[in-house]
């Protein structure tokens, strides 16, 4: 196994909230994913990273309402 400095880093970004499909709004990690990082190998994170992205990619932009008088 790699040690933990050859290993791809958590793609984090400390914006932590779960959808409704338990995917989280800022990493784009299923929470399963989340729970299993820190005994992933490389091969794993890698391919977390790469489900992580295109779960990102793949979600709309955000809406906001208007703020104020109206």
């Amino acid at each position: 196994m790699a040690s933990p400095a050859e290993l791809p880093e958590s793609p984090c970004v400390r914006n932590c909230c779960l959808d409704d499909a338990d995917v989280c709004i800022g990493c784009g990690r299923h929470v399963q994913e989340i729970l299993c990082w820190g005994q992933a190998g490389t091969k794993e994170r890698e391919a977390i990273l790469a489900r992580a992205a295109a779960r990102r990619d793949a979600r709309p932009p955000p809406r906001f309402r208007p703020v104020g008088p109206g």
